[in-house]
């Protein structure tokens, strides 16, 4: 088995090569003086099990063309098969045509992978799960919640109600299984989004007086519907509000209407890496999820089963 990592979560890639005890294989990224790039593995790949990691996070073109060109590099090296290890899976939330003569992204980036040499996917918190079926081949979508948010959220210390929170209609099934699992009471943010990036919060649909409220999402962008939502909870008598995302894409003036707002904290985790601003603001908190991405890889290169690690916690990196 061999771990390479191109440079969009280099840290990541460390820490889920120390969870394994195995070293990074050595590759040599560059640029041409016209901004192509260049790709060299140095080490001897062949017939070797390969997982590539990398996030197409900001900016995702390069990150995403630097994938593919590491995967056709993997491809002439003669490795048995190329993993790409995707914790954040760029251009997810364009998945259907939403309107006339739009694109269905998400289809086009799995085609993309696919043709480049690409054998498998192994990521996390897909936008939507029929991402999966945009794949004709194995897709593994790992869950951050269960070994990674679930033990946080049992660590708070409070004696009042615990309620789980969707942000909007499309998490409900996050939420649900996350109140389940913590036998939490479950509400809604029933809201309308005008355009892209900005929401109205209209609704909570449940009882939230005197509860500490967690809200669970798959990305934090622009935070506009935490911030909106943590509003219209407090409104209704919230006692605490915190929120829970996987993907802390955190654009724009995120960082700043995030310390601004009603909520506690936000917690998310290393699947993109943070940048200074992010690292530097207290309400901000990262969690690593270097042991899940490590047990994931062990378990597909072992051809053992990757879905119960969706329930299990997982030791920290020493």
């Amino acid at each position: 088995m061999k771990i390479l990592s191109g440079t969009s979560n280099k840290a990541l890639a460390e820490d889920t090569s120390k969870y394994l005890g195995i070293p990074l294989t050595k590759v040599d990224i560059r640029r041409f003086a016209d901004e192509e790039i260049f790709v060299e593995v140095l080490d001897n790949v062949r017939g070797e099990d390969v997982f590539v990691v990398q996030s197409t996070s900001t900016p995702p073109n390069d990150y995403l063309m630097e994938l593919l060109i590491i995967a056709d590099a993997l491809r002439r090296g003669s490795a048995r098969r190329i993993t790409a290890v995707m914790p954040y899976y760029g251009y997810a939330r364009q998945d259907r045509k939403t309107v006339s003569r739009s694109p269905i992204t998400a289809k086009l980036i799995a085609n993309l992978l696919t043709v480049s040499g690409i054998d498998r996917l192994l990521t996390m918190d897909l936008h939507a799960g029929q991402i999966q079926g945009f794949f004709d081949i194995p897709v593994d979508n790992l869950f951050a919640a269960g070994p990674v948010f679930i033990p946080v959220i049992k660590g708070f210390k409070t004696s009042r109600p615990l309620t789980i929170v969707s942000p909007d209609v499309g998490g409900v099934v996050r939420a649900r299984a996350i109140a389940n699992k913590l036998n939490a009471d479950l509400v809604i943010i029933d809201k309308r989004r005008e355009k892209a990036g900005i929401s109205e919060v209209m609704n909570v649909i449940g009882d939230v007086d005197g509860h500490d409220c967690i809200m669970v999402d798959d990305i934090v962008d622009s935070a506009g519907t935490l911030c909106n939502a943590a509003v219209a909870l407090k409104k209704h008598g919230a006692a605490s509000v915190r929120a829970f995302a996987t993907h802390g894409v955190l654009s724009g003036q995120a960082v700043d209407r995030i310390e601004n707002s009603e909520l506690e904290k936000v917690i998310i985790t290393d699947s993109i890496p943070a940048r200074n601003d992010v690292k530097n603001c207290p309400k901000i908190e990262q969690l690593s999820v270097a042991p899940l991405i490590g047990e994931a890889i062990l378990r597909i290169s072992e051809e053992r089963s990757v879905s119960c690690l969706f329930e299990q916690s997982l030791p920290a990196i020493a």
